[in-house]
């Protein structure tokens, strides 16, 4: 049975809906939009929209969006990743319909006016300037350049400040027009009522607005060349990231990659490269490896920091680890609880509703499809040895590197 029930409004907006014993409920509006989307010259644009998003309607002033939701003491909130935005609220089921007649009002019909505009510009400066202060963040979106350079998944999601102060309200409906349409839009809810309710709720605030269709479509990236880049950042520690390309969200090998990098890097104190790095030797309090597969391929990343003397050694053991997993076959003991240890942390993430919605909303916008957790488990119990190796034979061919000293 489908934890999610699904329906489309007349404008083509996808939805689903899943009814849990709950006095609070949680809805999204999942728009296929993101950093990828941008044009040259628009770059930071997909992220300004979504703080401009908040800064009035054509009925309602920035402080009354704000206060619509907080004053009843839920919330609304949103954000952009390099492929969709997101707005999100969480409220008493009561308030349900509230949060859905406002996430309609601010996506289709904000007016972004100029003199919000103007500070909000301040705000995402001091938003890039923090992540410049962090170079465990800053490092992310370098590694990505490199990855994906000269495609348009290879530029920050922020933008500079430059292209910032270009912005204006004109911009921004041009960006909307071509992004933010019907087609590729996804209304997520959670909440203790029937899908039929919710499914009215969402044809009367939701579906009232035209048909419109995307114009365009994505270009996956080209292959790369591996790299080495070593930048002085002059910090008290050396960070770095050794990684690749990985498999996209589509691709029936996505779920061994994802299994693999747990057993590398995940949140689990007992990973390979912690138990390597950290509690063997010393050389870094803190390692991970991240993969993050977007709609048509992949990233992978293992960082970590460490003294700058120690820098050198914390490549040669992470690198050989992965070379080992391309090597040999993982035991099946050490397989059957990397298994258990991954089913277990997806689990609990979606023992968070909100979470669990957001997430569901996001899976039906790429695969239109949701599985439940007896079938993401089923498909993790039959990963083999075979595949974790074959995976990292493929992914692992060739690292590249790029280290802050």
């Amino acid at each position: 049975m489908k934890e999610f029930e699904t329906y489309i409004l007349p404008n083509g907006i996808r939805g689903i809906h899943r009814q849990v014993r709950s006095g609070v409920a949680h809805c999204a509006l999942v728009v296929n939009a993101g950093s990828r989307d941008e044009l040259k010259g628009e770059y930071g644009i997909a992220h300004f929209t979504e703080h401009a998003l908040f800064k009035g309607t054509a009925r309602r002033k920035a402080y009354q969006v704000n206060c619509r939701l907080e004053n009843l003491g839920g919330e609304l909130n949103a954000y952009t990743t390099k492929e969709d935005t997101t707005l999100h609220a969480t409220v008493l089921r009561r308030d349900f319909q509230r949060a859905v007649e406002l996430i309609a009002d601010v996506i289709f019909c904000s007016t972004f006016p100029e003199r919000e505009l103007r500070k909000e510009r301040e705000v995402i400066a001091d938003e890039i300037n923090s992540y410049k202060d962090s170079p465990s963040e800053r490092i992310y979106d370098d590694y990505e350049d490199l990855i994906f350079r000269g495609s348009e998944l290879g530029h920050n999601i922020l933008g500079s400040k430059a292209s910032i102060a270009r912005f204006d309200s004109d911009a921004i409906h041009r960006f909307v027009d071509r992004c933010y349409t019907t087609d590729h839009m996804v209304f997520s809810s959670i909440g203790n009522f029937s899908v039929a309710t919710a499914r009215a709720t969402a044809e009367r605030y939701l579906g009232g607005y035209g048909v419109t269709s995307r114009s365009f479509q994505r270009v996956m990236p080209a292959a790369y060349e591996p790299f080495d880049v070593r930048i002085s950042r002059h910090t008290h520690q050396a960070h770095g990231i050794i990684g690749t390309r990985g498999y996209g969200i589509a691709d029936e090998r996505r779920l061994p990659l994802a299994l693999l990098v747990n057993i590398l890097g995940g949140p689990s104190a007992n990973s390979l490269l912690n138990i390597e790095l950290r509690e063997k030797r010393g050389l870094s309090y803190n390692v991970e490896a991240t993969y993050t597969p977007y709609s048509d391929c992949g990233i992978v990343g293992i960082y970590f920091s460490s003294d700058h003397d120690n820098m050198s050694q914390c490549v040669e053991l992470i690198e050989e680890s992965v070379r080992s997993l391309s090597r040999e076959v993982v035991s099946p003991r050490r397989l059957a609880v990397a298994k258990r240890q991954f089913v277990a942390q997806m689990a609990i993430s979606m023992e968070s509703n909100e979470g669990y919605m957001l997430g569901a909303g996001k899976s039906f916008l790429l695969y239109k499809d949701i599985d439940t957790l007896e079938e993401a488990y089923k498909k993790v119990m039959a990963i083999t040895s075979e595949q974790i190796r074959d995976v990292a034979a493929e992914c692992f061919s060739s690292l590249s590197r790029l280290i802050y000293r």
